[in-house]
């Protein structure tokens, strides 16, 4: 079977390897659609900190089972959740696999699915009923947005800003705008910022957050999403907070981040971490497609095949400003 490997950094290329064993409770999937995310940018350019080469990468995924086990039917469309947990670790049992103390993330720490089959636990599939192969690859990547909407427990009329105009951040935004809360984008890329406006409907401030806080008197907002993925923008978000506001940190970084205490105590401020999802959040995910509340074809900037991806990983991860989300299709 084709798999789609990050041979090393700077390399990608489609291999040939043989179809994957299929353990006791697991499921062999055909593999239909891979999202292509900024983890997977990283693992090209070698900046992934916890990975190994070569890995083949992929882990927003949709599949077809390949035949009938542990309750699935061949044929059947699914949603893969790509996190693998324990299942005994303290977070597992108390219902956060999502944080698992030893989790394993499929196209990180084991292969993925940029693959023509891929074999996953039966407790990591989710039917795909009503969706597209389209949008059922697109639901772990809004998931994340879900879960950090769902962590900030937002109310109708939240006022909530969004640092960060890539992919996670604007999951998290189209979640917070179906929790009814008033949903602002900020970040320094206008090319991103127009997207978010014109093709997405949300308010957008270009600049710093002095910026942002002037569009709210200097109150701040109830709530703020950091998507940046830069220490420096995650430091800067605190003063955007209002007093009895949350700030919820989706975006990860290697760094430490300093914050002034007493600016912190005196708002009764939340710090929140946003990590992966839960499979409420993908529930709420495939929910929304149904309804029609998220375009998938408006998320989605291109489609390739596997091989026409070898060809321009490259230069997709070297300028992607006006990129959503990059679909690569391996069968129907």
């Amino acid at each position: 079977m084709r798999v789609g490997t990050c041979v090393a950094p700077g390399s990608f290329a489609v291999e040939e390897r043989p179809a994957p064993e299929v353990p006791e409770g697991w499921v062999l999937l055909d593999i239909c659609s891979v999202g292509i995310c900024g983890t997977d940018y990283h693992i090209l350019e070698g900046k992934h900190p916890f990975l190994n080469y070569p890995r083949v990468i992929g882990h927003e995924l949709s599949a077809r089972v390949a035949r009938d086990s542990a309750g699935f039917a061949a044929g059947d469309l699914v949603v893969v959740n790509p996190y693998l947990a324990c299942g005994t670790c303290r977070a597992c049992t108390r219902g956060k696999p999502n944080c698992c103390m030893a989790i394993e993330v499929l196209g990180v720490h084991r292969d993925g699915g940029l693959a023509d089959q891929l074999a996953v636990p039966a407790g990591n599939l989710y039917p795909a009923t009503g969706l597209t192969t389209r949008e059922a690859a697109m639901v772990e990547f809004l998931a994340i947005g879900a879960h950090a909407a769902a962590r900030a427990e937002l109310r109708p009329g939240d006022r909530v800003l969004v640092t960060g105009a890539g992919p996670i951040g604007l999951g998290t935004a189209l979640f917070a705008r179906i929790a009814e809360a008033e949903v602002t984008f900020l970040d320094i890329s206008p090319a991103r910022l127009a997207t978010m406006r014109d093709t997405f409907g949300f308010d957008a401030t270009h600049g710093a957050i002095a910026d942002a806080m002037a569009t709210t008197e200097g109150d701040g907002f109830d709530a703020v999403f950091d998507a940046t993925g830069n220490a420096r923008a995650i430091e800067a978000g605190f003063a955007a907070v209002a007093h009895g506001g949350s700030y919820v940190l989706v975006s990860v970084v290697k760094d430490d981040i300093t914050f002034a205490d007493p600016e912190f105590h005196k708002r009764e401020m939340r710090l929140i971490g946003s990590r992966n999802a839960l499979r409420a959040d993908f529930e709420t995910v495939m929910q929304a497609f149904r309804d029609r509340r998220i375009d998938a074809d408006a998320l989605c900037s291109a489609t390739l095949t596997l091989e026409e991806l070898a060809g321009r990983f490259a230069g997709l991860a070297a300028d992607r400003a006006d990129l959503v989300k990059v679909m690569v299709d391996l069968r129907p």
